[in-house]
């Protein structure tokens, strides 16, 4: 019986391709076990958590609403971003509801903490398939990745947060209707908004990359400007869940100047690149 003959160089390909993918299987087990174990730490202490940081937008005594109304006699506007407190009763339509959401609120959590060291592993499968110019100054890009993302984290936390759920509390279609929303819709719209404000606030370091690989320049930040601005306001829109005009606005001003910013970003990033060629 005769022996199929296979390239050497296909079945060098497909071992490659078989390397690769136990690697990278191996990345996401890791990563993973990593957000359960920051998501096992949480749930252990569930009640402080939801109590001290999940209910924190829509707690009464929350920071961010007396330093937003501190902010707005600073600025002499007298009240306008003072807020009344957010006077809602969460609730839960079955048996294991509250269960159920403290696991989701512990999952969460932990992916939230963890992505640092998801973005680590990620990093790790790529970094060997790219060229020695790619590569050049990244040392440091594990810290922007992380940083930018906890900074638009925080964004949304303490400032979005708090004026999306205080004017969807306070929304009156009239009499006989009274808002009271499950602890599971408060917890995608939190986690909408904070993941939401995190990626976009990944701008400067997707310009910076996109700029390395040769697929943007500064020129064409700065022509697609107008563009921008159109889809910065899509982007607020749809991050916000409330249509109240003052939070998609308060989405918008930081992140245009991050788009400002990616100019800038873009064109360091250019002359670094055109420096080593």
């Amino acid at each position: 019986m005769a022996i199929p003959f296979i390239p050497a160089q296909k079945s060098d390909r497909q071992m490659k391709l078989v390397d690769h993918l136990e690697a990278l299987r191996w990345h996401i087990l890791r990563s993973l076990a990593v957000v359960l174990l920051f998501a096992l730490l949480i749930f252990i202490n569930i009640n402080w958590v939801y109590e001290q940081i999940i209910a924190g937008p829509v707690n009464p005594s929350f920071i961010s609403y007396r330093m937003l109304c501190n902010f707005s006699h600073w600025l002499h506007i007298g009240d306008t971003l003072c807020m009344p407190p957010v006077n809602v009763t969460m609730q839960t339509t079955t048996f294991g509801g509250q269960f159920l959401s403290g696991i989701s609120m512990s999952f969460i959590g932990g992916l939230v903490i963890a992505v640092p060291y998801i973005c680590w592993e990620i990093w790790s499968f790529v970094k060997p398939a790219l060229k020695p110019k790619e590569k050049s100054g990244t040392r440091f890009i594990i810290f922007w990745v992380s940083f930018f993302f906890f900074l638009g984290a925080s964004f949304g936390y303490f400032v979005l947060g708090p004026f999306t759920f205080n004017f969807l509390s306070s929304f009156k279609l009239g009499f006989m209707v009274e808002t009271k929303p499950t602890i599971n819709d408060y917890l995608d719209n939190l986690t909408n908004i904070i993941l939401g404000c995190g990626i976009a606030f990944e701008l400067p370091v997707i310009a910076w990359a996109l700029t390395k690989l040769g697929i943007v320049t500064p020129r064409t930040l700065k022509q697609s400007r107008k563009y921008a601005i159109v889809i910065i306001l899509v982007v607020s829109a749809i991050i916000t869940p409330s249509p109240d005009w003052v939070s998609q606005l308060i989405v918008f001003i930081p992140l245009f100047a991050l788009y400002q910013l990616s100019i800038l970003v873009s064109g360091y990033a250019f002359k670094r690149s055109h420096m080593h060629v």
